[in-house]
């Protein structure tokens, strides 16, 4: 371990694999534990009032991770967490910038390709570092953590995770000494993230991808995503008696809001759904719809599981290594996205009740032109600038022949006769 009184080196800094996330029956379905199992009462208090706030068990997963980071990282420096500044976070934020994510095994079949870009679909593939939007939630929850205890007296006197004050003033937000003060602006230690643009398959890419697959499973969840732009998490939680055959809806339960939603699909993908929900005939109403296509022993025997993501996500791995690309179940979110407001008898008040959109301005940055649509038409372009015939060029001589007399008499200052 390192004293925070004493001077030392980031980079050269060790933070050891201390604790673990377990699963729990009840409420909280996450806790953080130590290396004696003993559960952070601090971390669990503040996940119990998390989920009271209506969040989702991803998100207490999510939450539970990046503070369990936290607790490692208070280690090494030796702070409590009750006396951690913005000088812990600070050091936290440059040590995550340049260390890699540990990993339970060692990559294999994708150290060729780890940073790479793909050169089919030029797609970035993931590498080993912290991403600057990981940094950032890792900020985001630091700091909800600590307005938390903040606001029961039991923590540090200022949120460790400082803002940064717009205008160099002290913006006034409380109404009477009895509330907590609250900086207003951006969190001072959040890198820069880049922008992104929303990227469609092309039509010919998706032709490659749908032939890859292996089985009308995988051809109906993925005609239903590229078809009724559900998330892939929706489209897990899928039942017998969410899908309305006669309108071709599918009911889905929307991230975040977690509200019950009816969407429409295509005709295709109600086509291979209804080949899944063959193989399944006895099936009852409160069925999930996907399962797995072999049986698995869970402690019950051999049968088989309900398709979870970790399944669906080896389901494009496999059509990925066969066709050498790197799409993902997002990206045919994004397709279909596009491929409406492609539609002009959609309006783009229509395009975010299908996506599920809080707020028009996220629909908005699907109006973001697709690289490859513009790379495709400047292609056109340079065909056609190819296809005109050369310029002739006009030779003169030396004694001006082939200039108008007149323009010459005015180049050098001469009064034309």
């Amino acid at each position: 371990m390192v004293s925070r009184n004493d001077k030392f080196v980031v980079e050269d800094l060790v933070v050891p694999r201390w604790g673990r996330v377990v699963t729990a029956e009840g409420v909280v379905p996450f806790y953080v534990v130590d290396d004696a199992g003993e559960v952070l009462a601090p971390v669990s208090e503040f996940l119990q009032d998390f989920v009271a706030r209506g969040n989702s068990a991803g998100s207490v997963r999510s939450y539970s991770f990046v503070l369990l980071r936290w607790w490692r990282w208070l280690r090494v420096v030796e702070v409590p967490w009750q006396r951690a500044t913005s000088d812990e976070v600070r050091d936290l934020v440059l040590w995550l910038l340049q260390t890699s994510k540990p990993r339970n095994s060692a990559r294999t079949a994708s150290l060729a390709t780890v940073g790479t870009v793909n050169t089919v679909t030029r797609k970035p593939y993931l590498n080993d570092r912290y991403a600057a939007r990981t940094v950032r939630h890792n900020n985001a929850v630091l700091r909800s953590f600590y307005e938390y205890w903040i606001e029961r007296g039991e923590g540090p006197l200022l949120n460790p995770v400082a803002q940064n004050r717009r205008g160099g003033r002290f913006p006034v937000t409380r109404r009477s000494s009895a509330e907590p003060f609250r900086d207003a602006g951006r969190l001072r230690y959040n890198p820069k993230v880049p922008r992104r643009f929303p990227r469609a398959v092309p039509d010919e890419r998706w032709d490659e991808l749908f032939a890859a697959l292996q089985s009308d499973r995988d051809r109906a969840m993925l005609a239903l995503a590229v078809s009724s732009a559900a998330r892939a998490g929706e489209l897990l939680g899928l039942r017998f008696c969410d899908v309305d055959w006669g309108d071709q809806l599918i009911r889905v339960v929307r991230k975040g809001t977690r509200a019950q939603q009816w969407i429409p699909a295509s005709s295709e993908a109600f086509v291979w759904l209804r080949l899944v929900i063959a193989a399944h005939p006895s099936g009852r109403a409160a069925d999930p719809v996907w399962w797995t296509l072999r049986r698995r022993d869970r402690g019950t025997g051999l049968r088989v599981q309900p398709l979870s993501y970790d399944a669906l996500r080896a389901v494009l791995r496999r059509a990925n290594t066969r066709l050498a690309t790197n799409w993902t179940m997002h990206d045919l979110r994004h397709t279909c996205a596009i491929r409406m407001l492609r539609d002009a008898r959609l309006s783009l008040r229509d395009i975010q009740m299908i996506l599920g959109h809080s707020h028009l301005s996220t629909t908005q940055l699907y109006l973001d032109q697709d690289d490859h649509e513009m790379i495709s038409r400047v292609h056109e372009h340079l065909k056609t600038v190819g296809d005109r015939p050369p310029a002739t060029a006009v030779v003169s001589s030396p004694d001006g022949a082939g200039y108008d007399a007149a323009d010459l008499a005015v180049l050098f200052g001469q009064v034309p006769s």
